[in-house]
């Protein structure tokens, strides 16, 4: 089975900053894009950045120039830097990856449990 784990979410105040990771586990064979979403209370779910396995990245407009996404390969495991945090910004936040797994070869899309950022003073 294949899992993905988010960690780092948290309360900040606004200014600030927070690290979310997602470490993928299981019977993984090769990870394709991984990327980072975002669904706020009343709100529809929302691409924040994405990364390829080449390293290419991509962000929504409102988070450019704030957050970086980065992954390690070799750990399976996604990054979000997020700095100048606003409130705008409290949401869940969820880790996504299209990946290969198990001795079938089997592609198919994963998504993590959602980790809580709120940013309030």
């Amino acid at each position: 089975q294949v899992q993905l784990v988010e960690s780092g979410g948290g309360l900040v105040q606004p200014g600030g900053s927070l690290r979310l990771s997602c470490a993928a586990s299981g019977s993984i064979l090769s990870i394709n894009a991984m990327g980072w979403y975002r669904q706020a209370p009343g709100k529809e779910r929302e691409l924040v950045a994405a990364i390829t396995s080449g390293g290419s990245t991509k962000y929504a407009d409102f988070v450019k120039g704030r957050f970086t996404i980065s992954r390690d390969n070799a750990k399976n495991t996604a990054f979000l830097q997020m700095n100048s945090l606003k409130p705008e910004d409290t949401a869940v936040y969820y880790c996504n990856a299209g990946l290969y797994s198990g001795s079938a070869y089997s592609y198919a899309n994963y998504w993590g449990q959602g980790t809580q950022v709120t940013v309030s003073s």
